[in-house]
């Protein structure tokens, strides 16, 4: 049995939802102990909780008892069924998370499955499902499988209700990943969901941002869809001939829309700047796949989330990362998990 302290590096939730993807894609028991001890609220979230019933279901594990604040966790799994399921966060907490969680196991399962989540789908501090859908699925697919994600209705803060699904049609082994350039340059695109929201919180989001980037934008769209909660997210997608990345802003209460734009604006700098193919948030979620399959992808220096996420990584399957320090870039490559 694997033995993880939820407290190690960054300490968030994202070592528990590696952990299970790892343990059921490995077969290995684990036993997490101080989970986000160091938080405001430590212990397992909601979503946290779904992720783990999410994984217990596809692997037919025994799990301890598991409840919103529980702090240790062990998780033994028996095998990875693939099929059709759903499952609800029942808060707004992020349903794009728990959908990872169980993405990993089911890329290389026998057959092809389908996975629904309810909860929130534009969060602060998690990947929209824009992200998932539009960046980090099309480079996941490279390495062999088939994935679609469609969003039915977007989940916001506080009530969430959001549901999404991604369909995946699996592959015997993943193939290396290699993303060292972006590649040639393509239009923007610019969009602004505003729910039970005036119009006009999109609109001056999407003027704001228009007059900050000094770039070709190709189309601007305003969507007003049915939600639980009144939501705002402004999307801003920049896409390169090899990858497509998505910037985000998340609306708030007493945030000025001007704000929630400038913020896009100055991310989107830091990214073109860097004159990298994959991004921070990016390379974090890119590791469990290419520690699996094997490749290489170069990206900015490694943040503190993504170095915890690559220490919960090697607890599984020894030290398979390179990382090189250079003056184009941090290149990250591993060779493919046998």
């Amino acid at each position: 049995m694997i033995e993880i302290d939820g407290s190690m590096g960054e300490g968030g939730g994202q070592i528990v939802r590696t952990a299970l993807s790892l343990s059921l894609t490995t077969q290995r028991s684990i036993r997490l102990t101080n989970i986000r001890t160091n938080r405001s609220r430590p212990g397992l979230r909601p979503q946290h909780v779904a992720a783990v019933q999410a994984a217990a279901t596809i692997g037919e594990a025994a799990v301890s008892e598991v409840q919103e604040g529980t702090r240790t966790l062990t998780f033994e799994p028996s095998t990875v069924v693939p099929g059709t399921y759903r499952f609800d966060v029942g808060t707004a907490g992020s349903a794009i998370l728990v959908l990872q969680t169980a993405l990993l196991p089911l890329l290389t399962a026998p057959r092809s499955s389908r996975v629904t989540v309810t909860g929130g789908t534009h969060n602060r501090f998690a990947p929209p499902f824009d992200f998932f859908a539009a960046t980090f699925l099309p480079i996941v697919e490279r390495m062999g499988p088939t994935l679609r994600a469609t969003l039915d209705r977007p989940g916001f803060y506080p009530k969430g209700g959001g549901r999404c699904t991604v369909d995946v049609q699996p592959v015997g082994e993943l193939e290396p990943l290699t993303l060292t350039e972006r590649g040639a340059s393509r239009p923007f695109r610019i969009r602004a969901i505003v729910a039970n929201l005036p119009r006009h919180i999109a609109e001056r989001e999407i003027a704001t941002l228009q007059e900050a980037l000094s770039v070709e934008i190709g189309e601007t769209r305003i969507d007003t869809p049915s939600s639980l909660s009144a939501g705002n997210a402004l999307l801003l997608e920049v896409p390169f001939q090899h990858v497509t990345e998505v910037i985000s802003g998340i609306g708030e209460k007493g945030l000025p829309a001007e704000q929630v734009a400038m913020g896009v604006a100055e991310a989107a700098e830091s990214y073109l700047d860097a004159e990298v193919p994959v991004g921070p948030h990016l390379a974090d979620q890119l590791l469990l796949p290419l520690a699996l399959g094997g490749g290489q992808f170069r990206t900015t220096a490694l943040t503190t989330h993504t170095q915890t996420n690559a220490a919960v990584i090697e607890r599984f399957l020894g030290n398979c990362f390179s990382v090189v320090d250079a003056t184009d870039g941090w290149s990250i490559s591993a060779s493919p998990h046998s």
